[in-house]
């Protein structure tokens, strides 16, 4: 429902007939409040969504469109920006507990495999930490605990996502940065800058590239998830279960991907025996930071990656954490430089991987694995 003057929270749930306000699906209620498709020269701006069903705004195949200063307050997805071509995303504001809140997507749904291309998502604010209802009344009532809420760049990953940057965004209490390829799409020319998160309830940073294949069997094949920039990034009371986790398939590598000026902040406390977590590969489940179980690392777990570059980095936790701060499993050539984290139990831990380099780092002696 858009929400207008002179319409209060409370009539809005007497209007629905006593159904609970949290459950998208109600008889008479829409499945989405603003739905375009194949659409020119939009401009959404200046209004808000409360309690948008499924998806507060579904736009398919919408080239040129700004949307600026909204306030979406709702039951799943804020906004899915599904093919879309030419996407200005600026100084909205979403809470989206119990799903994503911006989500560029790349499906099937124009009958057709289409790019998700040249998008800018600035000055947003996402959460899913507070009680549906209460961001667009101003009582901002706390969730017991977080949400999802999140900006992600899939599931539905068939077409592509290309040329894409996220900056000056905030997130409070809800998911990280997720940024998937499962479906066959080219995910590339990723930029991230200015980003601050508080409370989130998975990990910090989720790169995925996978082999769901979910699309047409005779042409669907593993795609790319390539050429990320991420930088100045802090993160503040994170969970403990999840390191930042960034990893392909057996044969299929995340590449070219550069992390600088990181600060994560992170509850820790794992016991002795977290270092030996075994991880599955899961190659083909829905991509979630929870499809691993806790990783055996507190900071960043990688896995199946190519040309890897992190430097000044800070890993800090709360609490003691048994597990080694960087986890590489089958990562060829990567640079760490002016790394912070804990040095006890050792910070890195390696297995099948080579051309790996650490220099002037608090976390470690500086070491070079051929």
């Amino acid at each position: 429902m858009i929400w207008g003057k002179g319409l209060s929270f409370g009539a809005v749930r007497a209007a629905r007939g006593g159904y609970p306000i949290y459950t998208a699906e109600q008889p008479g209620v829409g499945n989405k409040t603003i739905g375009l498709k194949n659409c020119r020269n939009v401009i959404l701006r200046d209004f808000s969504i409360l309690k948008g069903g499924h998806f507060g705004m579904l736009l398919t195949g919408v080239d040129n469109i700004t949307i600026d200063n909204l306030k979406i307050d709702t039951d799943r997805d804020g906004m899915d920006i599904d093919c879309c071509k030419n996407v200005r995303v600026s100084n909205t504001m979403v809470n989206s507990p119990w799903d994503d809140a911006i989500c560029p997507k790349s499906s099937f749904a124009l009958g057709y495999a289409k790019a998700t291309e040249n998008v800018t998502i600035t000055n947003c604010y996402v959460t899913g930490g507070y009680e549906l209802g209460t961001v667009l009344d101003g009582t901002f009532k706390k969730r017991p605990s977080g949400g999802t809420g999140r900006i992600k760049c899939g599931t539905e990953s068939n077409g592509g996502f290309l040329n894409i940057t996220i900056s000056n965004c905030l997130f409070e209490a809800c998911g990280g940065l997720a940024l998937e390829s499962v479906d066959g799409a080219l995910l590339e020319d990723i930029a991230v800058t200015n980003v601050t998160m508080r409370d989130i309830t998975n990990c910090p940073v989720f790169l995925r590239l996978g082999a769901r294949l979910r699309g047409p069997a005779d042409t669907t094949k593993v795609g790319t998830l390539r050429r990320v920039l991420i930088s100045n990034v802090t993160c503040n009371h994170t969970a403990a279960s999840y390191g930042s986790t960034l990893t392909g398939i057996p044969g299929f590598a995340i590449e070219d991907v550069k992390l600088s000026n990181v600060f994560v902040q992170h509850a820790g406390g794992a016991g002795p025996d977290s270092p030996s977590i075994p991880v599955p590969e899961n190659e083909k489940m829905y991509p979630n930071p929870g499809m691993f179980g806790p990783t055996p690392s507190h900071g960043f777990f990688l896995r199946h990656m190519k040309n890897l570059e992190m430097s000044h980095v800070e890993i800090r936790p709360e609490n003691p954490d048994a597990r080694p701060a960087f986890f590489l499993d089958d990562v060829q050539r990567a640079d760490f430089f002016a790394i912070t984290a804990p040095s006890a139990p050792p910070a890195f831990a390696m297995n099948n991987s080579a051309d790996v380099r650490v220099r002037l780092s608090r976390a470690a002696a500086d070491l070079t694995v051929a």
